[in-house]
């Protein structure tokens, strides 16, 4: 493909809405965007019909586990699954990987195992340990986005949880830098669920009530207070429980410091409708019930919750111990990373939702969180061609024989999806076109400084 090329489609998702028209790539970023009648002659040019093109997805929340635990996942897998669904950048936490990135040395190591296997861009993220604090600063000059704490245990123990005086110590330092905390945010309260359920460690009921909705309220209101004695950037990640949406209303409106993000499994499944047994549901925190993933809607459209992530946590699948259906032995995570477009896309369509609305969610909300608003998540000129092409009208089956990432283990298995990615180009580059893949992976990393948003 030569250096200059248009894409002309009937649907180009534009920050002015959805136009027609000719998207002009010129060395890997966006020229411009002309009408039908105004592409320049000579231009090779992809007409993709009625196709959407639309701003490669974002997704700022990947467990890709490599090194340690390439086994689960590694960032040649992750990264064509990413591909394959239209994402055009991710974000690494700095679990589950061995080493976890939290200190320089463990980002080094990380960075050398991801060398030249990225299908698609890469940010990273650095963690919050107790003890860590000296090693901020220094991941912050090399580049991290964030830093992702536990205020629970992480499940895996080279992750510790942090307590209020770990993050007293570690807050003022990202104030300071203006770099956000990513909080996975439950707090274990001993009086508030079962304390032992493993006389029926089949049951999804059991395994909802053991981690219940107050764990994630207290830890936010926690949050929410430190966040703002701290004068501290902080994130609530893969938000679940609907009872905490007034605080975190309240704290946007006091001007706290504060982002929100939900997943696509806690937009599409309902504790009502899962099967004893099926540790492929198994997260954390929980699917919750069908009136808490309506209010997790509502939040979405009100922009209490800013935009959606994938937190693909996968695992080997034995650890899912699916032959047992034991949710108390079951690793916690879900496998989607792949699948974010069509999952958001087709509960979206449901409830009239639009196309644009969905891509500020997955794309831009996500690039501005990481710090990226300047070169990313926008189809806008001297932004990276960073592009997906798909067609929102057509259905994907999951199964197998279409899945990328290293397992196929997930809930969506079977299911049926409105919304089928076409092509995906990063940095003006093809990467994924109707089912192959690039020669050659041209991923690169994102270490430069945080770009501030000026909108």
């Amino acid at each position: 493909m030569t250096s200059t090329f248009g894409i002309s489609s009937n649907r180009i998702v534009t920050a002015d809405g959805i136009k027609k028209g000719c998207l002009i790539v010129k060395d890997g970023r966006i020229e411009e965007i002309v009408s039908s009648d105004k592409v320049p002659s000579g231009l090779e040019t992809q007409d993709v019909g009625n196709s959407v093109v639309m701003p490669g997805l974002v997704d700022s929340h990947v467990h890709v586990n490599e090194p340690g635990r390439t086994e689960w996942e590694g960032f040649e897998t992750a990264t064509r699954a990413a591909a394959a669904g239209g994402i055009t950048t991710i974000a690494d936490m700095p679990l589950n990987s061995n080493p976890v990135t939290t200190s320089m040395s463990a980002l080094e190591e990380k960075l050398k195992a991801a060398k030249d296997k990225l299908s698609v861009d890469c940010a990273f993220y650095g963690g919050v340990v107790p003890g860590n604090t000296p090693s901020l600063e220094p991941l912050i000059d090399a580049g991290v986005r964030g830093f992702k704490c536990f205020l629970i245990h992480s499940g895996i123990d080279d992750f510790p949880n942090v307590t209020e005086t770990d993050l007293n110590s570690a807050m003022p330092v990202l104030a300071k830098r203006k770099t956000p905390l990513l909080v996975h945010a439950e707090l274990e309260c001993d009086d508030s669920h079962p304390a032992d359920w493993s006389d029926h460690p089949s049951s999804y009921h059991a395994f909802l009530h053991s981690r219940p909705r107050r764990w994630e309220n207290d830890a936010i209101d926690l949050i929410i207070k430190l966040g703002q004695q701290n004068n501290c950037p902080v994130h609530i990640v893969h938000l679940s429980s609907s009872d905490a949406i007034a605080a975190l209303q309240k704290a946007k409106k006091a001007n706290v410091k504060i982002t929100v993000e939900t997943c696509p499994h806690y937009l599409t499944f309902a504790s009502e409708e899962i099967a004893d047994g099926d540790p492929r549901f198994k997260c954390a925190p929980p699917i919750r019930e069908r009136e808490n993933r309506e209010k997790l809607w509502n939040a979405l459209l009100d922009g209490t919750i800013d935009f959606v992530v994938s937190d693909h946590s996968p695992c080997s699948p034995s650890l899912k111990f699916l032959d047992e259906g034991n949710l108390q032995k079951a690793w916690g995570g879900i496998a989607g990373l792949q699948f974010v477009l069509p999952t958001v896309w087709t509960q979206a369509k449901k409830r009239g939702v639009s196309i644009e609305q969905v891509s500020k969610w997955v794309s831009h909300g996500s690039a501005k969180f990481l710090g990226l608003d300047e070169t990313k998540g926008h189809l806008k000129p001297g932004y990276d061609a960073d592009i997906v092409v798909w067609n929102p009208e057509a259905t994907t089956k999951i199964d197998a024989s279409i899945i990328h990432h290293r397992h196929k283990v997930t809930p969506y298995d079977g299911m049926e999806l409105f919304g089928k990615v076409e092509k995906t180009f990063v940095r003006g580059q093809l990467v994924y076109d109707n089912g192959q893949f690039a020669a050659k992976p041209i991923g690169q990393f994102l270490l430069k400084e945080r770009v501030e948003s000026k909108k």
